[in-house]
This record gives C-alpha cells, sequence and structure tokens, in this order.
C-alpha cells in the first residue's frame, strides 16, 4: 500500500492545479511557491509513471491520464473533507443520542431520563423509538436497548436487566366484583402480546394458567398486540386483563390506573440488552450516562423480580 500510495503533498499539489487551472492560483491556495507545485507534480508523475500535464510555455493542460486521475482523486480528497468534517461534528455535539425497542421508550426508559436530566441538566440526549435494530457501527446512535439474541448483532453489549409479568388491569373492569383466586382472573378479557417471531415471545396467558391447573378460554382471548405499550394501555382503558411487564406499569400501578389482584409473577424468557458505540465514551457525557443507565437496569432486575419471601410463602 506505502509503495503503491503517491505522496500525500504531490496528490494535494495536482488536485489543486487541475482545479485551479493554473500554477500560481494553486500555489495561493496552498500558500507555497509555483515551483514548489510544479516540483511535487512532476514527483507526482515520477512515481505513476505517467504524463499529467502538457506544458507550453506558461501555459498548463492536463493530459487524458491527467484528466482521469484528476477526477478520481477530486472524489478521494472529497471524500475526505467529508469523513473529517462529520469527526467534527461528532467531536463538537455535545448529544447522546439512545434508541430503543418503541414500549421502552414509552413505558420505561422514556420516563426515567428525567433523573439522568436532573443528574446532568447540561447533557443534550436524544431518543429514538425503533425496532429494527440500528448500525451502532455508522455512528448516528451511541447507544441501544434491545432484547434478547437481538443484541448479538452489536460488538459491545452487556444485560440491562431482566424484567417479570404480572395480570394487571383497570380498577373499573373489576368494579364491585372480588377475586377469590388467581383463575377467577380468567373469566376476564384477556389481553395478548405476540412480539414479533425474531423475539423470544413473552410469558402468554396459557402459561399463567398453567400454573395453577387451568386452561384459558379461547373466546375470552382474542385479542394481541404487537407493542406491550399498546396491550398496556388497552388494559388501562379498562378492556380487560394483560400480562405487564412490571418494568412498564409502576406510574400506572402508583396512579391507581392499574391493579394487580394477584402478584403471581412469570419471567421474560430473555433480558433487556445495552449496547453501544466505543467512541461513544468520547463524547461530553458519553461514560457517565453508560454508568447511570446500567445502574437504573441493576435497580430494574430488583425490582421486577419476585420477593424470595413472598414466593416461599405460596
Amino acid at each position: 500500500m506505502h509503495q503503491i500510495m503517491p505522496p500525500l503533498n504531490a496528490l494535494q499539489a495536482f488536485e489543486s492545479l487541475g482545479r485551479c487551472g493554473t500554477m500560481s492560483s494553486a500555489a495561493r491556495e496552498l500558500g507555497v511557491t509555483p515551483s514548489a507545485v510544479s516540483q511535487q507534480v512532476r514527483k507526482l508523475e515520477d512515481h505513476l509513471g505517467v504524463t499529467l500535464l502538457e506544458r507550453t510555455g506558461r501555459r498548463v493542460e492536463l493530459t487524458s491520464w491527467g484528466i482521469l486521475f484528476h477526477k478520481e482523486i477530486t472524489k478521494a480528497f472529497t471524500q475526505l473533507t467529508h469523513s473529517v468534517r462529520a469527526l467534527q461534528r461528532a467531536r463538537s455535539d455535545s448529544g447522546i443520542v439512545l434508541t430503543a425497542l418503541s414500549s421502552v421508550v414509552n413505558k420505561w426508559i422514556g420516563r426515567r431520563i428525567f433523573e439522568w436530566r436532573d443528574l446532568q441538566p447540561d447533557a443534550d440526549v436524544r431518543i429514538i423509538g425503533r425496532d429494527d435494530e440500528p448500525s451502532l457501527t455508522e455512528g448516528h446512535s451511541d447507544f441501544r436497548i434491545t432484547y434478547g439474541k437481538q443484541a448479538e448483532v452489536h460488538v459491545h453489549y452487556s444485560a440491562l436487566y431482566t424484567d417479570w409479568v404480572v395480570p394487571a388491569c383497570s380498577p373499573k373492569l373489576l368494579g364491585q366484583r372480588v377475586l377469590a383466586s388467581p383463575t377467577d382472573i380468567l373469566r376476564f378479557p384477556l389481553l395478548n402480546i405476540e412480539w414479533e417471531s425474531h423475539y423470544s415471545r413473552p410469558p402468554q396467558w396459557e402459561e399463567w394458567a398453567g400454573m395453577f391447573g387451568a386452561t384459558v378460554n379461547e373466546r375470552r382471548s382474542s385479542l394481541f398486540f404487537a407493542l406491550s405499550s399498546n396491550a398496556i394501555d388497552a388494559a388501562v382503558n379498562g378492556h380487560g386483563f394483560v400480562l405487564a411487564q412490571l418494568s412498564m406499569i409502576e406510574e400506572e400501578l402508583q396512579a391507581g390506573l392499574l391493579v394487580v389482584p394477584f402478584d403471581v409473577r412469570l419471567p421474560l424468557p430473555e433480558s433487556y440488552y445495552l449496547a453501544w458505540n466505543r467512541s461513544a465514551f468520547e463524547k461530553p457525557y458519553g461514560k457517565e450516562f453508560h454508568k447511570w443507565i446500567v445502574s437504573i437496569g441493576r435497580k430494574q432486575s430488583i425490582l421486577s423480580a419476585p420477593d424470595e419471601r413472598v414466593s416461599a410463602s405460596r
């Protein structure tokens, strides 16, 4: 590679000469003398073994080889300029870009990001909800929250938290009715969550009912949602019970919009993961943001898991 590549100064001199049209104009642009430009171009010709310029007195014109070569190196210098500017923008931009699964944005990280703002009020964060996996190596995103094996498409990732589901509904769905046992839940409309096939599906009502030796009436389990957040919203509006992820219903439980008549939990088959681009740590607040999001993920794992004392008493 080093033997093939001509000296960079020679390439710059020839690119400038071809664009400016004269030795003197190229010399002014480069801050050197016309003779220095001429010398660099001759050095380039010697290196390539072709004549790039027709020299007639003080006039110079590109040969056919010169026209071809100038066209190609112009593309290279243009791309190099774009690359430098992209790097400068990335270095000067303090904004952190986080992408996450849509429901995670709506019901988890989008709610907790205000804690980060209180800790670092000068740090800009852009949150993007998307369910397809972005390429972190392209530099458009710094961090990514994803689920299960989808994390393996990234270079750097670690487990963030493991979530559990619990049967939840709106108080208005129950009205004055008192549930005597967990299986009484199965008499109500049941809202289902079915993710896309490349994700390990969350626990289903059949699994939950099976814990009590019961079955699910298909007529009461006919609504399916691709997004967990949509199913949770439907439950809030009184349309049925949902096996809701505890990470996503904390605010609804605190506000009384949802209730859990029987705290019988099932774990998701896989964990959520945090992936990142190494260059994110070079951004202002990048390392701090990574540390913060890992810490809230660790707390979420503890909050979602069932209390061992309660589990042992069942």
